[in-house]
Protein backbone atom coordinates (compact mmCIF):
# COMPACT_ATOMS: atom_id res chain seq x y z
CA UNK A 1 0.00 0.00 0.00
CA UNK A 2 2.21 2.66 1.02
CA UNK A 3 4.50 2.19 -1.95
CA UNK A 4 1.79 2.44 -4.36
CA UNK A 5 1.94 3.89 -8.18
CA UNK A 6 -0.12 4.48 -10.91
CA UNK A 7 1.85 3.36 -13.96
CA UNK A 8 0.90 5.71 -16.90
CA UNK A 9 1.44 2.93 -19.66
CA UNK A 10 2.38 3.80 -23.43
CA UNK A 11 -0.67 1.72 -24.46
CA UNK A 12 -3.17 4.12 -22.43
CA UNK A 13 -0.98 6.80 -23.64
CA UNK A 14 -1.20 6.18 -27.85
CA UNK A 15 -4.88 5.81 -27.36
CA UNK A 16 -4.99 9.29 -25.67
CA UNK A 17 -3.14 10.78 -28.55
CA UNK A 18 -5.40 8.62 -31.24
CA UNK A 19 -8.47 9.98 -29.40
CA UNK A 20 -7.03 13.03 -29.80
CA UNK A 21 -6.00 12.87 -33.82
CA UNK A 22 -9.45 12.10 -34.22
CA UNK A 23 -10.77 14.87 -32.31
CA UNK A 24 -9.16 17.31 -35.01
CA UNK A 25 -10.00 15.41 -37.98
CA UNK A 26 -13.78 15.73 -36.81
CA UNK A 27 -13.08 19.30 -35.83
CA UNK A 28 -11.94 20.52 -39.58
CA UNK A 29 -14.30 18.14 -41.20
CA UNK A 30 -17.06 20.21 -38.95
CA UNK A 31 -15.31 23.39 -40.10
CA UNK A 32 -15.62 22.25 -43.39
CA UNK A 33 -18.96 21.54 -44.02
CA UNK A 34 -20.05 24.42 -41.56
CA UNK A 35 -18.55 27.05 -44.35
CA UNK A 36 -19.60 25.28 -47.16
CA UNK A 37 -23.01 25.73 -46.03
CA UNK A 38 -24.72 22.51 -47.68
CA UNK A 39 -22.75 20.31 -45.70
CA UNK A 40 -23.49 22.10 -42.45
CA UNK A 41 -27.58 21.88 -43.26
CA UNK A 42 -27.55 18.49 -43.52
CA UNK A 43 -25.78 17.46 -39.85
CA UNK A 44 -27.72 20.29 -37.90
CA UNK A 45 -31.21 18.31 -39.44
CA UNK A 46 -29.96 14.89 -38.67
CA UNK A 47 -28.76 16.32 -35.40
CA UNK A 48 -31.29 18.87 -34.13
CA UNK A 49 -34.19 19.57 -36.80
CA UNK A 50 -35.88 16.05 -36.74
CA UNK A 51 -36.37 16.59 -32.63
CA UNK A 52 -37.74 19.97 -32.90
CA UNK A 53 -39.60 21.05 -35.38
CA UNK A 54 -43.07 19.86 -34.10
CA UNK A 55 -42.83 22.34 -31.12
CA UNK A 56 -41.25 25.71 -33.39
CA UNK A 57 -44.45 25.29 -35.10
CA UNK A 58 -46.26 26.70 -31.87
CA UNK A 59 -43.80 29.12 -30.57
CA UNK A 60 -43.08 31.57 -33.45
CA UNK A 61 -44.00 34.32 -31.85
CA UNK A 62 -41.57 33.67 -28.99
CA UNK A 63 -38.55 33.34 -31.33
CA UNK A 64 -39.48 36.73 -32.91
CA UNK A 65 -38.98 37.47 -29.61
CA UNK A 66 -35.35 36.42 -29.29
CA UNK A 67 -34.65 37.61 -32.86
CA UNK A 68 -35.60 41.09 -31.67
CA UNK A 69 -33.16 40.92 -28.74
CA UNK A 70 -30.46 40.12 -30.99
CA UNK A 71 -31.33 42.53 -33.88
CA UNK A 72 -28.37 45.29 -35.14
CA UNK A 73 -25.82 42.46 -33.57
CA UNK A 74 -23.88 42.49 -37.35
CA UNK A 75 -20.51 42.15 -35.31
CA UNK A 76 -18.11 38.93 -35.91
CA UNK A 77 -16.82 36.83 -37.85
CA UNK A 78 -18.04 33.93 -40.56
CA UNK A 79 -20.70 31.32 -38.98
CA UNK A 80 -17.84 28.57 -38.90
CA UNK A 81 -15.19 30.68 -37.04
CA UNK A 82 -17.73 32.02 -34.59
CA UNK A 83 -18.39 28.55 -33.96
CA UNK A 84 -14.92 27.65 -33.37
CA UNK A 85 -14.03 29.92 -30.91
CA UNK A 86 -17.55 29.60 -29.02
CA UNK A 87 -16.39 25.59 -28.84
CA UNK A 88 -12.96 26.65 -27.93
CA UNK A 89 -14.56 28.86 -25.07
CA UNK A 90 -17.36 26.28 -23.71
CA UNK A 91 -14.55 23.69 -23.52
CA UNK A 92 -12.32 26.00 -21.55
CA UNK A 93 -15.14 26.60 -19.18
CA UNK A 94 -15.99 22.90 -18.44
CA UNK A 95 -12.77 21.15 -18.33
CA UNK A 96 -11.52 24.64 -15.56
CA UNK A 97 -14.39 23.77 -13.90
CA UNK A 98 -13.64 19.81 -13.76
CA UNK A 99 -9.64 21.01 -12.77
CA UNK A 100 -10.50 23.53 -9.79
CA UNK A 101 -13.41 21.08 -8.71
CA UNK A 102 -10.68 18.53 -8.05
CA UNK A 103 -8.64 21.13 -5.74
CA UNK A 104 -11.85 22.20 -4.13
CA UNK A 105 -12.64 18.33 -3.33
CA UNK A 106 -8.95 18.10 -1.56
CA UNK A 107 -9.70 21.64 -0.11
CA UNK A 108 -13.32 20.42 1.51
CA UNK A 109 -11.47 17.05 3.22
CA UNK A 110 -9.17 19.01 4.78
CA UNK A 111 -10.82 21.95 6.26
CA UNK A 112 -13.69 19.37 7.60
CA UNK A 113 -11.33 17.04 9.02
CA UNK A 114 -12.57 14.11 6.99
CA UNK A 115 -11.10 11.07 7.78
CA UNK A 116 -12.87 8.63 4.62
CA UNK A 117 -10.97 10.08 2.15
CA UNK A 118 -7.84 9.43 2.88
CA UNK A 119 -7.10 7.20 0.52
CA UNK A 120 -8.42 8.88 -2.33
CA UNK A 121 -7.17 12.77 -2.48
CA UNK A 122 -4.63 12.03 -5.26
CA UNK A 123 -6.97 11.74 -7.67
CA UNK A 124 -8.65 15.02 -6.96
CA UNK A 125 -5.70 16.17 -6.42
CA UNK A 126 -4.37 15.47 -10.37
CA UNK A 127 -7.61 17.03 -12.01
CA UNK A 128 -6.50 20.39 -10.43
CA UNK A 129 -2.61 19.55 -12.93
CA UNK A 130 -4.71 21.48 -15.83
CA UNK A 131 -5.30 25.20 -14.09
CA UNK A 132 -1.69 26.09 -16.02
CA UNK A 133 -3.39 24.76 -18.99
CA UNK A 134 -6.63 25.94 -18.99
CA UNK A 135 -5.11 29.55 -17.99
CA UNK A 136 -3.28 29.73 -21.01
CA UNK A 137 -5.74 28.41 -23.38
CA UNK A 138 -8.59 30.61 -21.64
CA UNK A 139 -6.24 33.80 -22.70
CA UNK A 140 -5.25 32.83 -26.10
CA UNK A 141 -9.13 32.26 -26.96
CA UNK A 142 -10.35 35.51 -24.88
CA UNK A 143 -7.66 37.58 -26.65
CA UNK A 144 -8.16 35.95 -30.41
CA UNK A 145 -11.92 35.60 -30.16
CA UNK A 146 -13.22 37.98 -27.71
CA UNK A 147 -15.32 40.06 -30.33
CA UNK A 148 -16.84 36.95 -31.52
CA UNK A 149 -17.93 35.23 -27.92
CA UNK A 150 -18.55 38.37 -26.07
CA UNK A 151 -21.00 40.83 -27.47
CA UNK A 152 -20.45 43.77 -25.11
CA UNK A 153 -17.05 44.03 -26.01
CA UNK A 154 -17.72 46.02 -29.38
CA UNK A 155 -16.65 49.74 -28.03
CA UNK A 156 -19.34 51.19 -30.47
CA UNK A 157 -22.50 49.95 -28.12
CA UNK A 158 -21.23 52.16 -25.46
CA UNK A 159 -20.82 55.70 -27.69
CA UNK A 160 -22.43 58.99 -26.63
CA UNK A 161 -25.44 58.49 -29.17
CA UNK A 162 -26.74 55.93 -30.18
CA UNK A 163 -25.40 52.96 -27.61
CA UNK A 164 -26.66 50.25 -25.53
CA UNK A 165 -27.98 52.03 -22.41
CA UNK A 166 -28.14 48.38 -20.62
CA UNK A 167 -24.30 47.81 -21.53
CA UNK A 168 -23.62 51.30 -20.74
CA UNK A 169 -24.69 50.82 -17.12
CA UNK A 170 -22.53 47.78 -16.86
CA UNK A 171 -19.42 49.49 -18.33
CA UNK A 172 -17.23 49.92 -15.45
CA UNK A 173 -17.79 45.88 -14.52
CA UNK A 174 -15.76 45.31 -17.47
CA UNK A 175 -13.53 48.50 -18.51
CA UNK A 176 -12.83 50.13 -15.23
CA UNK A 177 -10.63 51.84 -15.00
CA UNK A 178 -10.90 52.79 -18.64
CA UNK A 179 -14.54 52.98 -19.42
CA UNK A 180 -15.88 55.85 -21.86
CA UNK A 181 -12.29 54.28 -23.67
CA UNK A 182 -11.70 52.21 -26.75
CA UNK A 183 -9.20 50.27 -24.46
CA UNK A 184 -8.89 46.37 -22.99
CA UNK A 185 -11.33 45.80 -20.34
CA UNK A 186 -9.06 45.72 -18.18
CA UNK A 187 -11.12 44.68 -14.88
CA UNK A 188 -12.16 41.68 -16.34
CA UNK A 189 -8.66 40.53 -17.74
CA UNK A 190 -7.27 41.47 -14.16
CA UNK A 191 -10.45 39.26 -12.29
CA UNK A 192 -9.66 36.38 -15.02
CA UNK A 193 -5.57 36.61 -14.60
CA UNK A 194 -6.29 37.04 -10.51
CA UNK A 195 -8.76 34.36 -10.07
CA UNK A 196 -6.51 31.56 -12.09
CA UNK A 197 -3.03 32.68 -10.40
CA UNK A 198 -4.85 32.80 -6.61
CA UNK A 199 -5.80 28.93 -8.02
CA UNK A 200 -3.22 27.76 -9.18
CA UNK A 201 -0.80 29.10 -5.76
CA UNK A 202 -3.65 27.31 -3.36
CA UNK A 203 -2.79 24.58 -5.60
CA UNK A 204 0.94 24.29 -5.85
CA UNK A 205 0.64 24.94 -1.51
CA UNK A 206 -1.35 22.36 -1.14
CA UNK A 207 0.29 19.98 -2.83
CA UNK A 208 3.82 20.68 -1.67
CA UNK A 209 2.31 19.97 1.96
CA UNK A 210 0.83 16.71 0.38
CA UNK A 211 3.86 15.31 -0.84
CA UNK A 212 5.89 16.52 1.74
CA UNK A 213 3.74 14.72 4.84
CA UNK A 214 4.71 11.45 2.61
CA UNK A 215 8.70 11.84 3.43
CA UNK A 216 8.65 13.09 6.81
CA UNK A 217 5.03 12.02 8.28
CA UNK A 218 4.81 15.16 10.22
CA UNK A 219 1.50 16.04 11.84
CA UNK A 220 2.27 19.98 11.21
CA UNK A 221 1.66 19.06 7.71
CA UNK A 222 -2.17 17.85 8.06
CA UNK A 223 -2.30 21.46 10.32
CA UNK A 224 -0.86 23.29 7.60
CA UNK A 225 -3.18 21.36 5.09
CA UNK A 226 -6.19 22.07 6.83
CA UNK A 227 -5.27 26.00 7.21
CA UNK A 228 -4.58 26.40 3.73
CA UNK A 229 -7.56 24.48 2.12
CA UNK A 230 -9.96 27.00 4.49
CA UNK A 231 -8.53 30.23 3.08
CA UNK A 232 -8.91 28.56 -0.12
CA UNK A 233 -12.41 27.67 0.15
CA UNK A 234 -13.26 31.22 1.04
CA UNK A 235 -11.22 32.75 -1.90
CA UNK A 236 -13.24 30.17 -4.03
CA UNK A 237 -16.47 30.63 -2.97
CA UNK A 238 -16.41 34.29 -4.62
CA UNK A 239 -14.18 34.07 -7.61
CA UNK A 240 -16.43 30.80 -8.73
CA UNK A 241 -19.21 32.88 -8.67
CA UNK A 242 -17.24 35.96 -10.12
CA UNK A 243 -16.30 33.49 -13.09
CA UNK A 244 -19.27 31.98 -13.93
CA UNK A 245 -21.12 35.77 -14.66
CA UNK A 246 -17.33 37.30 -16.64
CA UNK A 247 -16.93 33.96 -18.81
CA UNK A 248 -20.74 32.62 -18.73
CA UNK A 249 -23.60 35.27 -17.87
CA UNK A 250 -21.90 38.20 -20.03
CA UNK A 251 -22.36 35.89 -23.14
CA UNK A 252 -25.84 36.69 -23.04
CA UNK A 253 -25.27 40.82 -21.78
CA UNK A 254 -28.91 41.83 -21.37
CA UNK A 255 -29.71 38.90 -19.24
CA UNK A 256 -29.00 38.19 -15.23
CA UNK A 257 -29.69 35.63 -12.58
CA UNK A 258 -28.91 36.26 -9.17
CA UNK A 259 -29.00 32.55 -9.07
CA UNK A 260 -26.45 31.61 -11.96
CA UNK A 261 -23.21 31.68 -9.51
CA UNK A 262 -24.76 29.01 -7.81
CA UNK A 263 -25.86 27.25 -10.51
CA UNK A 264 -22.48 26.94 -12.13
CA UNK A 265 -20.75 25.69 -9.11
CA UNK A 266 -23.45 22.92 -8.87
CA UNK A 267 -22.99 21.70 -12.68
CA UNK A 268 -19.08 22.23 -12.35
CA UNK A 269 -19.42 20.48 -8.87
CA UNK A 270 -21.29 17.31 -9.90
CA UNK A 271 -19.06 16.88 -12.81
CA UNK A 272 -16.09 16.44 -10.90
CA UNK A 273 -17.28 14.51 -8.48
CA UNK A 274 -18.37 12.02 -11.28
CA UNK A 275 -15.09 12.18 -12.57
CA UNK A 276 -13.62 11.61 -9.43
CA UNK A 277 -15.92 8.75 -8.66
CA UNK A 278 -15.15 7.71 -12.16
CA UNK A 279 -11.76 7.27 -12.01
CA UNK A 280 -11.41 5.78 -8.37
CA UNK A 281 -13.91 3.14 -9.69
CA UNK A 282 -11.59 2.66 -13.11
CA UNK A 283 -8.53 2.30 -10.71
CA UNK A 284 -9.61 -0.10 -8.24
CA UNK A 285 -10.92 -2.36 -11.08
CA UNK A 286 -7.33 -2.29 -12.54
CA UNK A 287 -5.88 -3.61 -9.51
CA UNK A 288 -4.73 -0.14 -7.78
CA UNK A 289 -6.22 1.42 -4.21
CA UNK A 290 -6.01 -0.80 -2.05
CA UNK A 291 -7.24 1.06 0.79
CA UNK A 292 -10.36 1.64 -1.08
CA UNK A 293 -13.65 -0.88 -0.10
CA UNK A 294 -17.19 -0.52 -0.88
CA UNK A 295 -18.03 1.59 1.22
CA UNK A 296 -16.10 4.64 -0.55
CA UNK A 297 -17.45 3.78 -3.63
CA UNK A 298 -20.66 4.24 -1.75
CA UNK A 299 -19.95 7.30 -0.19
CA UNK A 300 -19.11 8.58 -3.24
CA UNK A 301 -21.90 7.61 -4.98
CA UNK A 302 -24.11 8.98 -2.64
CA UNK A 303 -22.40 12.63 -3.75
CA UNK A 304 -22.86 12.52 -7.04
CA UNK A 305 -26.75 11.27 -6.56
CA UNK A 306 -27.16 14.15 -3.91
CA UNK A 307 -25.84 16.96 -5.90
CA UNK A 308 -27.43 15.87 -8.62
CA UNK A 309 -30.88 16.67 -6.91
CA UNK A 310 -29.17 19.61 -5.91
CA UNK A 311 -28.17 20.74 -9.41
CA UNK A 312 -31.64 20.26 -10.38
CA UNK A 313 -32.98 22.26 -7.36
CA UNK A 314 -31.18 24.86 -8.65
CA UNK A 315 -31.96 25.05 -12.21
CA UNK A 316 -35.63 24.14 -11.48
CA UNK A 317 -35.57 27.30 -8.71
CA UNK A 318 -33.68 29.36 -11.22
CA UNK A 319 -36.00 28.52 -14.18
CA UNK A 320 -39.55 28.66 -12.41
CA UNK A 321 -38.69 32.43 -11.04
CA UNK A 322 -38.30 33.40 -14.24
CA UNK A 323 -40.88 31.68 -15.71
CA UNK A 324 -43.75 32.64 -13.29
CA UNK A 325 -42.79 36.14 -13.68
CA UNK A 326 -42.77 36.53 -17.61
CA UNK A 327 -41.00 39.47 -17.89
CA UNK A 328 -39.58 39.43 -21.23
CA UNK A 329 -35.98 40.61 -20.68
CA UNK A 330 -35.78 37.52 -18.63
CA UNK A 331 -37.71 34.87 -20.64
CA UNK A 332 -36.00 35.73 -23.53
CA UNK A 333 -33.31 33.51 -22.00
CA UNK A 334 -34.50 30.55 -21.89
CA UNK A 335 -37.06 31.02 -24.80
CA UNK A 336 -34.17 30.94 -27.43
CA UNK A 337 -32.96 27.27 -25.64
CA UNK A 338 -36.65 25.46 -25.00
CA UNK A 339 -37.85 26.63 -28.77
CA UNK A 340 -34.98 27.15 -31.02
CA UNK A 341 -34.02 24.47 -33.78
CA UNK A 342 -30.38 23.59 -32.46
CA UNK A 343 -31.29 23.86 -29.15
CA UNK A 344 -34.94 22.79 -28.12
CA UNK A 345 -33.66 19.05 -28.02
CA UNK A 346 -30.60 19.64 -25.97
CA UNK A 347 -32.77 21.40 -23.08
CA UNK A 348 -35.16 18.28 -22.74
CA UNK A 349 -31.92 15.82 -22.84
CA UNK A 350 -30.31 18.32 -20.23
CA UNK A 351 -32.92 17.30 -17.53
CA UNK A 352 -32.88 13.77 -18.57
CA UNK A 353 -29.15 13.04 -18.05
CA UNK A 354 -28.05 15.06 -15.39
CA UNK A 355 -31.74 14.33 -13.40
CA UNK A 356 -33.89 11.73 -14.27
CA UNK A 357 -31.12 8.76 -15.00
CA UNK A 358 -28.37 9.63 -12.47
CA UNK A 359 -31.65 9.75 -10.07
CA UNK A 360 -33.35 6.65 -10.95
CA UNK A 361 -30.14 4.56 -11.26
CA UNK A 362 -28.12 5.84 -8.18
CA UNK A 363 -31.74 5.30 -5.52
CA UNK A 364 -30.98 1.62 -4.35
CA UNK A 365 -28.19 1.33 -2.06
CA UNK A 366 -26.69 -1.22 -4.27
CA UNK A 367 -26.13 0.56 -7.39
CA UNK A 368 -24.09 3.01 -5.42
CA UNK A 369 -21.43 -0.05 -4.10
CA UNK A 370 -20.67 -1.63 -7.24
CA UNK A 371 -18.32 -0.44 -10.07
CA UNK A 372 -20.07 -1.35 -12.95
CA UNK A 373 -22.89 0.67 -12.22
CA UNK A 374 -20.54 3.89 -10.90
CA UNK A 375 -18.79 3.18 -14.84
CA UNK A 376 -21.99 3.97 -16.01
CA UNK A 377 -23.62 6.28 -14.66
CA UNK A 378 -20.64 8.41 -13.93
CA UNK A 379 -19.75 8.96 -17.41
CA UNK A 380 -23.58 10.16 -18.27
CA UNK A 381 -23.09 12.88 -16.01
CA UNK A 382 -20.37 14.15 -17.36
CA UNK A 383 -21.70 14.11 -20.78
CA UNK A 384 -24.85 15.61 -19.41
CA UNK A 385 -23.08 17.96 -18.04
CA UNK A 386 -21.14 19.09 -21.10
CA UNK A 387 -24.52 19.56 -22.43
CA UNK A 388 -24.83 22.10 -19.59
CA UNK A 389 -22.40 24.17 -20.22
CA UNK A 390 -23.21 24.15 -24.20
CA UNK A 391 -26.57 25.21 -23.36
CA UNK A 392 -25.13 28.68 -20.70
CA UNK A 393 -22.67 29.36 -23.65
CA UNK A 394 -23.38 28.44 -27.77
CA UNK A 395 -27.16 29.79 -27.87
CA UNK A 396 -25.98 33.31 -26.82
CA UNK A 397 -22.93 33.28 -28.99
CA UNK A 398 -24.32 30.97 -32.19
CA UNK A 399 -28.35 32.24 -31.88
CA UNK A 400 -29.75 30.20 -34.73
CA UNK A 401 -26.17 29.13 -36.51
CA UNK A 402 -25.56 26.63 -33.56
CA UNK A 403 -25.90 22.85 -33.54
CA UNK A 404 -24.44 20.09 -32.60
CA UNK A 405 -22.19 18.16 -34.97
CA UNK A 406 -18.55 16.87 -35.87
CA UNK A 407 -17.34 20.27 -34.65
CA UNK A 408 -18.41 20.26 -30.99
CA UNK A 409 -17.99 16.52 -30.78
CA UNK A 410 -13.68 16.67 -32.15
CA UNK A 411 -13.10 19.82 -29.93
CA UNK A 412 -14.66 17.90 -26.87
CA UNK A 413 -12.62 14.93 -28.20
CA UNK A 414 -9.40 17.17 -28.03
CA UNK A 415 -10.00 18.81 -24.94
CA UNK A 416 -11.04 15.68 -22.84
CA UNK A 417 -7.93 13.52 -23.95
CA UNK A 418 -5.56 16.67 -23.44
CA UNK A 419 -7.24 16.81 -19.65
CA UNK A 420 -7.07 13.26 -19.28
CA UNK A 421 -3.41 12.82 -20.26
CA UNK A 422 -2.60 15.75 -17.90
CA UNK A 423 -4.32 14.60 -15.21
CA UNK A 424 -2.92 10.69 -15.09
CA UNK A 425 0.92 11.84 -15.99
CA UNK A 426 0.48 14.18 -13.17
CA UNK A 427 -1.00 11.33 -10.61
CA UNK A 428 1.84 8.80 -12.14
CA UNK A 429 4.66 11.34 -10.48
CA UNK A 430 3.10 10.99 -6.81
CA UNK A 431 2.00 7.56 -4.69
CA UNK A 432 -1.47 6.94 -5.33
CA UNK A 433 -2.06 7.22 -1.13
CA UNK A 434 -1.09 9.30 1.24
CA UNK A 435 0.93 6.58 3.64
CA UNK A 436 1.49 9.53 6.82
CA UNK A 437 -1.96 10.63 6.35
CA UNK A 438 -2.92 10.75 10.12
CA UNK A 439 -6.52 9.52 9.38
CA UNK A 440 -5.46 6.86 7.09
CA UNK A 441 -6.35 4.31 9.87
CA UNK A 442 -10.05 5.65 10.09
CA UNK A 443 -9.83 5.49 5.99
CA UNK A 444 -9.04 2.24 6.29
CA UNK A 445 -12.10 1.12 8.72
CA UNK A 446 -14.28 3.49 6.92
CA UNK A 447 -17.70 1.36 7.08
CA UNK A 448 -21.52 2.32 6.34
Amino acid sequence: MSDEKYVFRPERKRFLAITAIIGVVLVVIGILTTSSGGGHAEEEHSLVNAMSESLLASVEKDVALVAESTEGEGHGSETWLKRLFANLWMNNVYFTGLAIIGLCFVAIQYAASAGWSAGLKRIPLSMASWLPIAFVLMIVVWLVGNHDIFHWTHTDLYAAEGGDEILKGKQAFFYWPLEGTSGMPVFFVIRMVVFFGLWYLFFTWIKREMLAEDLDGKTSHWFKLRKLSAIFLVIFAVSSSVSAWDWVMSIDPHWFSTMFGWYVFASWWVSGLALITYSVARLKERGYLSVINANHLHDLGKFVFAFSIFWTYIWFSQFLLIYYANIPEETVYFVERMTTAPYSWVFYVNLLMNFALPFLLFMTRDSKRHISMLKLVCPLVLIGHWFDFYMMVNPGIMQENGGIGFMEIGMTLVYGSAFVYIMLNSLSKMPLVAKNHPMLQESLHHHI
